[in-house]
Parts: structure tokens; sequence; C-alpha cells
């Protein structure tokens, strides 16, 4: 549990790193936003696959107790 919470954790601050690079970039406030827009969608999108993994696993080890459970 503690290595999920520390790899959210990390995934987070890059987040929050890529959001501050972005706004002290010289650049113009359109591509800015565009930039923040994709950033924000490569963030969720590693969230959810993380999510998904963590689901998973729970699932797998939730049938294999099943499983064993039966066996007995």
């Amino acid at each position: 549990m503690k290595t999920g919470i520390a790899i959210l954790g990390i995934v987070a601050g890059m987040a929050a790193g890529a959001v501050i690079g972005l706004l002290f970039a010289p650049q113009k406030g359109a591509r800015t936003r565009k930039n923040l827009f994709e950033k924000s969608e490569d963030f969720a999108e590693a969230v959810n696959d993380k999510v998904e993994k963590k689901f998973n696993e729970l699932m797998n080890t939730f049938s294999d107790k099943i499983i064993k459970s039966k066996a007995n």
C-alpha cells in the first residue's frame, strides 16, 4: 500500500512540476493552455493506468482467495 501511495506522490509531483514549468515558460497564453491541457491528459491517463493495475491486482488476489476457500 505504501508503494502505491509513493508512486502516486511521485506522479503528482511530476505533474505539479510540469504545470509550474509551463506557467513560467516564455510562450503565448494559447500555447501554454494547450500544453497544460496535454499534460493534464497525460497525468489523468497515468493515474488511470495505476488505478487499473491496482484494481486488477486486487481482483486477482480476491479470486485466488475464493478459489482457495472453495478447494478447502
